[in-house]
């Protein structure tokens, strides 16, 4: 009876005080396979399941924002015996994978930070007309989660003459200080959209809907009188032959031509109470609403009038009600 009590005993002690307590045994600790930490320090809870009142303690630095490491188990076996953990189910893994929580700032990101940067400082009507140009190649900046979407800027240099730009950013603060600052050297261009053809046009030609696209040239590039993206082109005739990938000009447009010179019309005599047509010839090419000359086949005549369709003419009179005239009265 003595020595059961004695084992009795010894159990106790070595038994948790939440077991004396409740009468339950906690849950023992276990190794993860895997962890995702969010800070630059791994804690003894990222990766062991059920480590209690130790869960918060840090044990190792975690790897770089983004990137993947493993530690080996009797490592962290180790480390967590320093601080009171002595059972620990391994479930037979050899090591714990840790991976960094990040959020990637992408490289039109970078150049958006850059635009509006230097937009604020120089005046520019708005950063989105700015191009961005890097002098070497770029890569995407794996920051914290948690860290503002914005870099803080610490210095920068831009020519507008030239539109070199030398610009400085610090990492937002919930970074590592491993991380440092960035550095970017390169051109800014400021751009226009502009109506871009994208195949041959002959003169006279309507502008269909794929005929054109969007496309952001350099400002120094573009006239005065080149066509916005908002700007009507479509329905539009060449006034000249065109080629692909030119901005269209508003002079480079006209109305499409409804009647063609020497082209067969048809003349229309309007007058109240009587409508007559008639044969004839252009003598000049216009557009709806444009007056224009016509021959009247019959008669050999010219008179004007106003194109109203393809290949018609109106002559209109507001003259009062009259005998009907025969059509060579009509046109002289």
């Amino acid at each position: 009876m003595i020595r059961l009590s004695s084992l009795v005993f010894l159990i106790a002690l070595g038994t948790p005080a939440l077991a004396q307590i409740t009468g339950s045994i906690p849950p023992t600790p276990a190794l993860k396979r895997d962890a995702t930490v969010a800070s630059d320090l791994v804690r003894i809870g990222d990766l062991v399941d059920n480590a209690g009142t130790q869960a918060d303690v840090p044990i190792f630095r975690a790897p770089d924002l983004g990137q993947t490491g493993a530690v080996p188990a009797y490592r962290v076996i180790d480390a967590i015996r320093a601080h009171g953990i002595i059972l620990v189910d391994t479930k037979g893994l050899a090591e714990v994978t840790v991976t960094r929580a990040s959020r990637v700032m992408t490289i039109k990101e970078i150049e958006g930070q850059i635009a509006r940067a230097i937009a604020a400082q120089y005046n520019y009507s708005d950063p989105k007309n700015l191009q961005v140009r890097f002098e070497r190649e770029v890569r995407p900046v794996q920051v914290d989660p948690s860290a503002s979407r914005d870099l803080q800027l610490s210095r920068l240099f831009h020519d507008p003459r030239t539109g070199r730009f030398d610009i400085s950013f610090d990492l937002p603060s919930s970074v590592s200080e491993r991380r440092g600052s960035l550095r970017y050297v390169g051109t800014v261009v400021e751009t226009v959209e502009a109506t871009i053809l994208t195949r041959t046009l002959a003169r006279g030609e309507v502008v269909k809907a794929g005929d054109v696209l969007t496309e952001r040239r350099p400002k120094a590039e573009i006239a005065a009188d080149v066509l916005a993206a908002d700007a009507p082109a479509i329905g539009l005739a060449a006034r000249q032959t065109l080629r692909p990938g030119q901005p269209l000009r508003s002079s480079d447009l006209m109305r499409p031509e409804l009647v063609q010179r020497n082209e067969a019309v048809t003349i229309i005599y309007e007058a109240p109470g009587i409508t007559l047509t008639m044969r004839g010839k252009a003598v000049d090419s216009g557009s709806e609403g444009d007056l224009v000359n016509v021959m009247n086949i019959q008669s050999k005549r010219t008179v004007q009038g106003v194109v109203s369709g393809p290949g018609r003419v109106t002559i209109a009179s507001n003259a009062a009600a009259a005998p009907v005239p025969r059509a060579t009265d009509v046109v002289p």
